[in-house]
């Protein structure tokens, strides 16, 4: 059978550009998201190849590491670099003697430690780059190297509309399959199946390593509890309450999530000028499909006719727009915006000094009244720039002079 044919990601330019920069590069993200398929094209048959997944090699890794770097030496490819932190100070040490920039590519999916021992024992000399899932157009192969989503004139038309047919099916079984190579790349037969193995693994591989839990059902409860809260402000009090878990254990799961790269909290955006606004974050699980494999929606039909439409195709557009930002390799500059007396703006992003306020909206006829809230940023003396109303329109349609109506299709 031949081999799937690879998809080009967007990242690539900005892993070329932090290899050429650094003697490290570390890419990280949850399971299952590419990094390894991504450097093995990109490092090709120049660049050696050792996965720590290979007990032998681990040990090696763990019991020797000045030998494990002689028998792999530079440039190298070190897979799952967290199975084996005793390497990092070696890496080091030949960073230090004049390792080439680019020398080094690790790999590795559980943040929460690895991060610690990496930018504690190679500070100012790794490149730290995050992979999510495929974005959309990454999985159609579809105006994939384009700069970051903004939603200026000038923006959208350099990134163009990658589906002008994009439509309520489209946007279904793009939140329906998600991100995940396998969902995307490769036909998946029973995608519940994908997804139930998926968690399994997670679970056993992950969870118990990180945090030790006993009772691994009462962390899959709170995985689905937030999944059911996507594109919703963070209660940590009632989502504990409702998992029957302490406030500080739900605390400590959340971050493993959040540092693993399955869920995201949109910080709020806030401002001196004002009190009035809500601090609480926004949480999205980044991957819907997985989101709705969770909650219990067995098609994309189901899925977009049930009561949580709208908040799965919010995470879906939300997640969209945050890959395109770290693409680039650079931190994304959004924000979520709500004040306490309900006026809400999905997101706001800021970029040169102007904020950009961008509304997510299931519905295919444009109201000019989705635009009233940005009026808002107006009163509290904000600087605004163009801002846009995503949804279901065929075309783009002027809705005032400072925002327009954007098909999905342009993310």
């Amino acid at each position: 059978m031949a081999a799937d044919p690879y998809k080009h990601r967007s990242i690539e330019p900005g892993v070329e550009r932090a290899s050429a920069q650094f003697p490290v590069l570390w890419i990280t993200g949850a399971r299952q998201t590419g990094k390894t398929t991504l450097l093995r094209h990109l490092g090709g048959a120049r660049r050696t190849y050792v996965s720590l997944d290979d007990p032998a090699l681990r040990d090696l890794a763990r019991s020797d590491p000045r030998l494990f770097l002689q028998r792999h030496p530079a440039p190298v490819l070190i897979d799952e670099i967290q199975y084996a932190p005793e390497l990092l100070p070696f890496v080091k040490m030949a960073v230090d003697a004049g390792a080439a920039r680019g020398a080094f590519w690790l790999t590795g999916s559980q943040q929460f430690h690895a991060m610690q021992g990496i930018t504690e024992t190679l500070a100012g000399r790794v490149a730290v780059l995050q992979l999510p899932g495929f974005s959309w157009r990454e999985s159609w192969s579809a105006g994939v190297f384009v700069p970051p989503f903004l939603p200026t004139a000038a923006r959208v038309a350099e990134r163009g509309v990658a589906d002008p047919a994009f439509d309520l099916t489209s946007l279904g079984a793009a939140v329906w399959n998600g991100g995940y190579p396998r969902m995307c790349v490769e036909p998946v037969a029973d995608a519940a199946l994908f997804f139930a193995s998926y968690l399994q693994t997670y679970l056993h591989r992950d969870v118990r390593d990180l945090l030790r839990v006993g009772d691994l059902s009462s962390f899959d409860r709170f995985l689905r509890a937030c999944a059911a809260r996507t594109g919703q402000l963070l209660n940590l009090s009632a989502l504990a309450r409702d998992v029957d878990v302490s406030v500080p254990t739900a605390k400590s799961w959340l971050s493993v999530l959040e540092a693993s790269g399955i869920v995201h909290l949109l910080r709020p955006y806030h401002t001196n000028r004002t009190s009035r606004l809500v601090k609480a974050p926004k949480l999205y699980l980044l991957d819907t499909g997985l989101a709705c494999h969770l909650t219990g929606w067995t098609s994309p039909t189901t899925a977009m006719a049930g009561a949580a439409a709208g908040a799965l195709v919010e995470t879906w557009a939300v997640g969209e727009i945050l890959k395109s930002w770290w693409a680039t390799g650079a931190e994304a500059p959004l924000h979520h915006f709500r004040s306490k007396d309900g006026v809400e703006i999905d997101l706001l992003i800021e970029v040169d000094g102007r904020i950009h306020p961008v509304e997510i909206k299931r519905s295919a006829t444009v109201r000019r009244e989705w635009a009233e809230p940005f009026a808002t940023l107006d009163r509290l003396g904000l600087p605004r720039g163009e801002g846009a109303v995503l949804c279901l329109a065929p075309d783009e349609v002027p809705i005032d002079e400072r925002t327009t109506a954007l098909p999905f299709g342009a993310l």
